[in-house]
């Protein structure tokens, strides 16, 4: 039995679950045409965590796709915004709104231009650095105290490559190996982020 299966089993055996007090965020675009491009590297990262977790993220509410999961005897909420990009404060302000999640509580996880696409690097709060989904966050919540996870995505190939469509572009097959682990690593920090160990999660995975 492996370590994640243990954690399964024992997650499953705690109290059931009452209303989300943690929401997990990935960012990404809607559509089959989207599908593994780098923008969509927080879509990638909740879909690596329904698999490790046994659950999934299909019902649709508060403008997104969501499931619940419990993580640290916490219940989460976790939501794939289908708002597209630009617009995800949209989803998460109505989620937070709706079961009075405070903002620190909110975990995003998106792209990252300055970091290879087999690195992530976590933070606890930080400005939107030019990311619009961010942007969209900060604008619709007031505020920049969340924390975050930062998927590498690759920086562009030359610096007159068109930035749009850099990161709607698709990740190549070397690529996809490349982040695979990213993708582990960034749920066992997701696991201590919700469980309340951010500075565990900084210290073990930050690149």
């Amino acid at each position: 039995m492996s370590i994640w299966d243990i954690f399964n089993k024992l997650e499953k055996e705690k109290t059931v679950m009452t209303k989300p007090e943690f929401l997990i965020v990935g960012l990404g675009n809607p559509g089959i045409q989207y599908e593994e491009t780098r923008h969509n590297a927080g879509f990638l990262t909740i879909d690596r965590l329904c698999e490790k977790l046994s659950f999934d993220v299909k019902k649709a509410k508060f403008k997104s796709y969501i499931g619940e999961v419990s993580i640290g005897g916490k219940c989460c909420l976790v939501m794939k915004p289908q708002t597209y990009m630009n617009n995800s404060g949209e989803a998460v302000i109505e989620a937070m709104d709706f079961y009075k999640i405070p903002i620190e509580n909110v975990l995003v996880i998106y792209d990252d231009i300055s970091l290879e696409p087999s690195k992530m690097r976590i933070r606890r709060k930080g400005s939107h650095g030019g990311h619009n989904g961010i942007r969209s966050i900060v604008e619709y919540t007031g505020s920049e105290e969340f924390p975050r996870i930062k998927m590498g995505v690759g920086k562009k190939p030359h610096p007159d490559y068109n930035l749009a469509d850099w990161v709607l572009s698709r990740f190549t097959e070397d690529e996809l190996k490349a982040i695979s682990p990213a993708l582990d690593n960034a749920c066992e920090a997701i696991k201590l982020i919700a469980s309340g160990e951010i500075d565990k999660a900084m210290n073990s995975y930050n690149s």
